[in-house]
């Protein structure tokens, strides 16, 4: 049976942490009308109203502050009881809710996890693959893997490394099209474009003369997956800007050739792990985090 209780609590008390449901939305990482509607069913539950609203913000009634007390009471015997809280591998149980981009969840998380797993063996783990921003909240995640340039979202974020993109084509590709000699070259030539949530990809920026110029990429074949466009790519159909923890390894076998070196812009791209603020961070994250940090330290591509 579905219980939202805790859910609830918690995120009530951050509504009255932070003043209002924009704010709790922001510290929490999910969106306004998610946290509305749950104080809105917990009050429903309840039988009594939790807030005034006004146009002006919100205030706790008697009601909502002697509730908000006992929710944070109710929360930290939660962490106590589950001992997450205490060092040692022994007190790291439950289940670990993990989000990762398809294919660097792939390529570079799902080969740690047996490792971490077998230090850990009263935890589960949940892994979801998917290149869509997820809702830590709404969709229950403890981290989340994401990369890139990341938005301020009031989530707490640990740098595990750089990250770049490299422009690449199959040897297939080259011999049947010429390598582009610059970045405008590209207009003329059969690219690979993303489609959905990470279409910002599509603008590749290059230095030409000491100026940023930035290619936009519209081609024949569009993914919202990223592994779907390096296959495409492996398999001569079109040029891509490639993530280096796929391009590298690619390149060393001679999959892929590296495009307008000359000419790309380095950026402040990387990976990063999200979860939420918690005043004490659960003994499980703590410790995948660390684990996922450490094996990217000195990454191989």
């Amino acid at each position: 049976m579905k219980d939202d209780r805790l859910l609830q609590m918690r995120i009530f008390v951050a509504v009255i942490e932070a003043g209002g449901f924009t704010a709790a939305a922001h510290r929490l990482g999910t969106g306004q009308p998610f946290v509305s509607q749950s104080v809105r069913r917990l009050e429903d539950r309840l039988g009594t109203k939790l807030l005034h609203r006004t146009t002006r913000g919100i205030r706790p009634t008697d009601e909502g502050l002697r509730y908000a007390e006992g929710a944070r009471t109710a929360l930290d015997a939660v962490e106590r009881a589950e001992g997450e809280t205490r060092d040692g591998a022994a007190r790291i149980a439950g289940t670990l809710r993990v989000s990762a981009p398809l294919a660097f969840g792939l390529d570079r998380i799902a080969p740690l996890l047996p490792g971490f797993l077998d230090s850990h063996p009263a935890l589960d783990l949940s892994l979801v693959l998917t290149d869509d921003s997820v809702d830590l909240v709404a969709d229950g995640i403890d981290v989340a893997i994401r990369m890139g340039r990341l938005p301020d979202s009031g989530l707490t974020v640990r740098r595990l490394c750089d990250l770049r993109r490299v422009v690449v084509a199959a040897p297939a590709f080259l011999a049947r099209h010429p390598a582009p000699e610059t970045p405008r070259d590209l207009d003329a030539l059969p690219v690979l474009a993303w489609a959905g949530a990470r279409e910002h990809l599509n603008a590749w920026p290059f230095t030409i003369d000491g100026q940023r110029w930035t290619f936009q990429a519209r081609g024949r074949f569009r993914s919202n997956e990223g592994l779907s466009l390096v296959q495409m790519c492996e398999a001569g159909f079109g040029i891509m800007r490639c993530a280096e923890h796929l391009a590298r390894p690619a390149i060393r076998e001679g999959r892929l050739v590296p495009l307008l070196e000359a000419y790309t812009e380095a950026d402040d791209g990387a990976v990063h792990a999200v979860f939420l603020p918690d005043r004490t961070l659960p003994a499980r994250v703590r410790a995948f985090v660390d684990h996922i940090a450490a094996a990217l330290r000195a990454p191989d591509w």
